[in-house]
């Protein structure tokens, strides 16, 4: 067991060192893969309710449709933004950037084809003055790899105030911008970048909330949008040596990864918002208590339009409606968020879920095994779900269920090895000594726990060869001998392990087995009376084989002149509680049985020759006995070293004494009687007239009742309890 433990503890160590370097020194596919994963918890916790502030109007097909193609004339645009400052709206954002003139305008077409018309409508600038005059936020663009820088940057009234900041920042740094013309920008309150910047697998999980340009930090559209309406003056951006820490607007405090991102708890698929069609409300079709007081995002879900974006619910998803994820996130306050200790915490999980769980799935067979994993990835999940939405810190998610399939799988190879291990231990423990059936259902056992010492009921097996020391002396050599004994133990041995008993061992000539153990048998008393009758009867026919067999002619000439079979056996069988398990020492041991039952049971086969009789048994082995035989009661004694008296009986064989022999038995055990209620006398007469029957079936027995009676009879003992003291083994 130490020797297990000991490779068990390697093993874990092995492993956790593993999942430690797979964490510190990740594949590149990992982080995606991680990513994927928790885009999976999103999908099976569903949509969630919003704070019902945000709005998107949407330039959508009906629009297009509706007004003609995008773009439309900015007088147009000018108009819808009318119609929302009038009906109410809080705060109005522009995710859409006017890079160019309108050509469709009046002014321009009359400067580019140089016609002489006076004061030409300038949709642009009336563009810029309805900016100018309603709550509207414009949009931009930052560019991420065009290396030609642009100059003309918006001016944000926001301070930014950067605290801790490292040398090295971890905020964004675009190369150029997009911005909106002069004539429009220059109208505007203030505007913020409106990228979404996709992970290298193509989804937006985390949104930029600031970039630094030329030195200088940017904050998005929703950002700037919720310092406004928060009445913030300042962004304070709070940084650490490892990168972005949070930004604080007001009293609203914003988790952000290390680039300044928000990772955006999106409320649903596309359309978790209020969407209002921008037709609908250019022409008046719309309840005003939809916008009044609200953050309102104009945007577009038109496919022909490309302002479509891949996130954990869709790939097909509306840009604009990101923005409205990222407000609505920092109003609710419901944040997901990375900070810097995540990563101790990531690595304290994955180690813990590892080692604990291969602590317990070694502890466990097959089948418990699987359970307690279905239970503990269920648990997992549980846990990270919890602490992602409920707690809103960002864990890794792969490398736990990573840890946990690991821990599953060694402790599998570690049960099969070690179960492969004991299994060929007991294969060579006991393969010689009980049948192919019986080591079948041992291999069986999914425990395989009975090597260990253990009390249990057994019925217990001695035998021995009649006159061997005479015996062995006519064999003419040692190697005659062997092939004797080998022709011998091997035929009882093939009857008692037929009858699934365990063959202990062999003692010389004396063969040792018992029964119910080490696998459980519900009638072993029946199976070992039953292989000692059948031994017995094989006696015959392995005597002829003898005398037939010229190796042994030097012995079959010996037995003839003494007029003796070569081989005679005598039997004991007992049953009662003993120990088993495996016994020996260190790197020498056996799978056997010690107690009083066997050394009783050792002792009632050396009274067969006392009683002359073949096969005894205990009365504790008679009464399990359900099947018929033919008894005869020995005697009531007491062994040597044994204080408790113990009726022994002869089985003659199965079923049930017929004719003269069942006369015979029937005389023998009114005699018996007699005896036992010391009417001597009496006991007496009936053993010498049965001594007299010239087929008797057991002739020294009569001899021995008939001196006992006939001493008794002399010195007349005093409480006489028919118990007879044997003191030799």
């Amino acid at each position: 067991m130490k020797t297990k433990h000991l490779i068990n503890l390697i093993i874990g160590l092995i492993g956790a060192f593993f999942m430690s370097a797979l964490f510190l020194f990740p594949p590149p596919q990992m982080q995606s893969l991680d990513s994927s994963l928790r885009d999976i918890f999103f999908q099976i916790r569903g949509e969630i309710p919003t704070s019902d502030q945000v709005v998107i109007i949407d330039i959508d097909e009906k629009s297009l449709a509706q007004l003609g193609q995008w773009p439309w004339e900015r007088n147009l645009i000018a108009q819808l933004l009318e119609k929302l400052a009038k009906n109410g709206a809080g705060m109005i954002g522009m995710d859409m950037v006017f890079a160019e003139a309108d050509k469709t305008s009046p002014a321009y077409i009359n400067q580019k084809h140089q016609f002489s018309l006076d004061n030409p409508i300038d949709y642009d600038a009336i563009l810029a003055e309805t900016v100018a005059n309603t709550p509207t936020i414009l949009g931009y663009v930052f560019k991420m790899t065009d290396a030609t820088p642009q100059t003309a940057v918006p001016s944000i009234p926001a301070i930014v105030i950067e605290q801790g900041a490292s040398k090295n920042t971890y905020l964004l740094t675009p190369k150029g911008v997009l911005p909106n013309i002069p004539i429009i920008q220059s109208r505007a309150y203030s505007s913020g970048f409106f990228n979404n910047v996709p992970d290298p697998s193509g989804m937006v999980r985390s949104v930029p909330l600031v970039m630094k340009y030329q030195g200088v930090v940017y904050p998005s559209l929703a950002l700037e949008m919720l310092r406004i309406g928060l009445d913030s003056p300042a962004i304070k951006i709070r940084s650490s040596e490892t990168g972005v820490d949070s930004i604080q607007l007001a009293d609203v405090h914003i988790p952000t990864d290390r680039y300044g991102g928000l990772f955006v708890n999106y409320r649903g698929p596309g359309h978790s918002f209020p969407y209002i069609s921008a037709v609908d409300i250019l022409n008046g079709n719309f309840d005003p208590e939809r916008i009044k007081q609200k953050w309102v995002l104009i945007g577009t879900s038109a496919t022909g339009l490309l302002d479509l974006r891949a996130m954990p619910f869709d790939n097909v998803y509306p840009g604009v409606e990101v923005h409205a994820n990222v407000i609505d996130n920092i109003l609710q306050g419901d944040f997901l968020s990375q900070p810097a200790w995540i990563d101790g915490m990531d690595l304290a999980l994955i180690l813990a879920v590892f080692l604990i769980s291969y602590l317990i799935f070694n502890q466990l067979s097959v089948f418990w095994l699987v359970l307690a994993a279905i239970i503990s990835f269920s648990l997992l999940y549980i846990f990270l779900d919890y602490m992602l939405f409920n707690e809103g810190l960002i864990l890794n998610i792969l490398l736990p269920f990573i840890a946990l399939l690991l821990a599953m799988l060694l402790a599998t190879l570690s049960s099969y090895f070690f179960e492969t291990r004991q299994k060929n231990l007991v294969k060579s423990k006991l393969a010689s000594k009980v049948s192919p059936s019986v080591m079948s259902e041992i291999l069986k056992n999914e425990s395989l726990d009975i090597m260990q010492g253990q009390t249990r009921e057994i019925t217990v097996f001695f035998s021995d060869l009649r006159d061997f020391t005479r015996l062995s002396e006519s064999m003419p050599d040692p190697q005659t001998l062997i092939a004797f004994l080998n022709e011998y133990t091997t035929e009882m041995t093939d009857i008692i392990v037929k009858r699934q008993a365990t063959v202990d061992k062999f003692i010389g000539d004396a063969i040792m087995a018992y029964w119910n153990a080490p696998i459980s048998l519900q009638n072993h008393a029946d199976l070992a009376v039953t292989a000692s009758l059948e031994q017995l009867h094989a006696l015959p026919g392995l005597n002829r084989r003898i005398k037939q067999n010229p190796k042994f002619e030097a012995l079959t000439r010996f037995c003839e002149s003494r007029q003796i079979e070569p081989i005679q056996i005598g039997i004991g069988l007992n049953t009662g509680e003993a120990v088993v398990g495996e016994m020996g020492s260190t790197g020498r041991s056996d799978y056997t049985v010690i107690g009083d039952t066997v050394n009783l049971g050792s002792r009632i086969e050396s009274l067969c020759k006392y009683y002359g009789s073949t096969l005894n048994i205990s009365d504790q082995t008679k009464q399990q006995l359900q099947k018929n035989y033919i008894f005869r009661f020995l005697d009531t004694v007491t062994v040597q070293g044994k204080i408790q008296p113990v009726d022994i009986w002869q089985v003659h064989d199965f079923g049930q004494a017929t004719g003269r022999f069942k006369m015979e038995l029937d005389s023998y055990h009114k005699a018996i009687e007699r005896y036992q209620n010391a009417d001597f006398h009496e006991a007496l007469k009936l053993f010498t007239e049965l001594a007299l029957w010239p087929d008797l079936s057991n002739t020294k027995i009569y001899s021995i009742y008939i001196e006992r009676c006939s001493d008794y009879i002399e010195r007349q003992p005093e409480n006489f309890n028919a118990i007879h003291e044997h003191t030799a083994k």
